[in-house]
């Protein structure tokens, strides 16, 4: 075992959304992971596989119901640095197996919870997903064209970014301050607390007058020409950045119009200006495109698909993609010099097994 979290000892609760996820980046930093799944085999994502989202764990089947169940896991929580759990709000204690109970076990225990709306409020036991916690962050309400109804981002800025990653910064926080203290704690992650917080600079924009409250109107919502994206001949795609001057200049070059042309930040010629360019990239290929830019900072790059990226050569070159159980996927990240990640192939055991590894009788 690899990564700078070995020897940190973590139980994961079968779930879906963000806490699988959060398994997944934490075991390839090198966390030793049992994974807890039904006795009947049938886990949350079982139709996933184990070869990307739930590699690198050890499954224990344990029936929560029972009380040899319940008592297994709680053996297991004597030895771990911590758990995560995706239920709803009072599932685990109804187990009698919430904070209060697992950390009269292990006091120095970091329990955390990953909810969409948060453990209290009139909708802490409501159903949700992405979509709808995006939407109460206004996070939503600021993707998308205008007169259209919002774009659906995937699930990457709701449930992976405001839930796992913060998830996972909550998770490694809290065990650093147990290890210090000797003290454990509840970290309660919700989607809408992380979700606000990716928030931050816009909220900065909103408070200064930079922002307006309506989307595809701003600097980074797709309102300014130089920063959205172009259909091209072929009807593929390119995206451009060029924010800064000196960038926007080499982009006006690339695509043979004076440096001078416009006004870059004068939005009443905003719209001339993306007729213009959308004009002048429809009449050339994504890959013609591609090619005159490559090597510039003119912050004109192709839309990939998914299978495109991870043949694109760029990304070959810095390892982004790897292959696991005959499977392309993303490789650990971020990435360390002294202890590197590492992905791990999942394996099943019995809770006596998990527990003799985790050294408890």
């Amino acid at each position: 075992m690899n990564g700078p979290l070995h020897g940190i000892k973590i139980v994961e609760m079968d779930a879906i959304g963000p806490v699988p996820l959060c398994g997944m980046i934490l075991s390839g930093l090198g966390a030793d992971i049992i994974r807890i799944t039904r006795p009947s085999g049938n886990g949350a994502w079982d139709d996933l596989g184990e070869a990307v989202v739930l590699r690198g764990r050890t499954e224990v089947q344990l029936n929560l119901k029972s009380d040899e169940g319940r008592s297994g896991l709680l053996k297991l929580v004597e030895s771990a640095d911590g758990l995560i759990e995706g239920a709803r709000p009072g599932v685990m204690e109804r187990l009698g197996l919430g904070p209060e109970e697992c950390m009269k076990r292990n006091p120095s225990l970091a329990y955390g919870r990953m909810t969409g709306w948060g453990q209290e409020g009139r909708l802490g036991r409501s159903a949700g997903h992405d979509i709808n916690y995006l939407a109460m962050t206004g996070a939503l309400h600021a993707i998308g064209e205008k007169g259209a109804p919002p774009t659906v981002p995937l699930n990457l800025v709701g449930d992976y970014a405001g839930g796992t990653m913060f998830l996972a910064l909550g998770m490694v926080s809290a065990i650093l301050s147990a290890r210090t203290t000797g003290k454990g704690q509840v970290v309660d992650a919700a989607i809408v607390d992380g979700v606000a917080n990716l928030l931050g600079l816009f909220h900065a924009y909103l408070s200064t007058g930079m922002w307006q409250d309506k989307p595809s109107s701003n600097l980074l919502d797709g309102g300014a020409p130089f920063y959205r994206c172009y259909t091209c001949k072929c009807g593929g795609s390119v995206s451009v950045g060029a924010l800064e001057p000196k960038f926007f200049a080499l982009m006006l070059t690339g695509m043979d119009l004076p440096v001078d042309q416009y006004d870059q930040h004068d939005q009443s010629k905003w719209p001339q200006m993306q007729e213009d360019f959308t004009r002048i990239f429809a009449s050339k290929t994504r890959d013609e495109w591609e090619e005159r830019f490559a090597g510039t900072d003119a912050c004109v790059a192709p839309v990939l698909s998914m299978l495109e990226a991870m043949k694109h050569p760029v990304n070959i070159e810095r390892n982004v993609f790897i292959e696991h159980e005959g499977v392309s996927q993303a490789a650990p990240a971020p990435r360390f010099s002294g202890t590197p990640g590492t992905v791990r192939k999942s394996v099943t055991v019995s809770i006596d097994e998990a527990l003799q590894a985790w050294g408890e009788s």
